[in-house]
């Protein structure tokens, strides 16, 4: 942790030291775990106290933790060569309900992560806050604090089904009125649930079933940095030389 990153979370531990879970460093930013309940009192602070003043929301985003840690793709049995080989058609639309991805032990599935920044002092953190409960997940609405977090977390509960307490008018807002599930939680299927199409004997726009559609694997979810792929880089590189010269 760098020197600035480890200054502040000191400075936060000691004066919030008994409603914040911990903190930790993740791609060069400080995160500050907290539990829905101390997360009100925790952001007021960082906004309000001079020695921090966040003033600035700059979004809340919604996690799903569901099958964290798991991947479709083997990356240390399998050769370097090829696209798709070591897929094993674990994820979303490719697996059994009874065999379908869990959390880890200890881990609660959704999480909204909240990202601050002080101009006055150029520094940034970030708030995460589990919700208590998997099946139905709550955290507090920041929107009495930021006005901004109104959108973001109407966003949040459209696309991962997290509610925000206190929110003053929590809609869907990216996907349609009649919509059903969420499209960011890991266990709604890539090629959705229905589609859409116009009917010219009905002359509406109808829902089916999707069928034209095959579930099938296009990104892996785990970075790879085996020898083969920095050997492929290499040969790359050296190729970008040669075309240069």
């Amino acid at each position: 942790m760098n020197d600035d990153a480890m200054t502040l979370a000191q400075r936060i531990e000691a004066r919030l030291g008994e409603r914040i879970i911990g903190s930790r460093q993740a791609h060069g930013e400080l995160v500050i775990d907290v539990l829905p309940e101390n997360l009100l009192g925790v952001a007021q602070s960082l906004r309000d106290e001079e020695s921090f003043h966040f003033e600035l929301l700059m979004d809340v985003c919604g996690v799903d933790h569901l099958g964290y840690g798991q991947t479709e793709w083997d990356t240390s049995d399998v050769s370097w060569t090829g696209f798709s080989r070591g897929v094993e058609g674990e994820g979303p639309g490719r697996f059994d309900w009874a065999d379908r991805p869990q959390t880890g032990p200890g881990r609660k599935r959704f999480a909204v992560v909240v990202q601050l920044l002080s101009i006055r002092n150029n520094q940034r953190v970030a708030l995460r806050c589990h919700a208590h409960d998997d099946a139905l997940p709550i955290v507090p609405s920041l929107t009495g604090l930021w006005q901004s977090a109104n959108w973001f977390e109407r966003e949040a509960f459209d696309l991962f089904g997290i509610v925000f307490d206190g929110h003053p008018d929590l809609r869907r807002i990216l996907t349609d009125y009649g919509f059903v599930g969420h499209p960011f939680r890991k266990d709604f299927p890539l090629i959705g649930n229905v589609e859409v199409r116009y009917d010219e004997e009905l002359q509406r726009v109808i829902y089916e079933p999707v069928t034209s559609v095959e579930p099938r694997v296009l990104v892996p979810r785990t970075i790879r940095h085996d020898s083969g792929l920095a050997q492929a880089e290499a040969e790359r590189a050296a190729g970008a030389e040669r075309t240069a010269e």
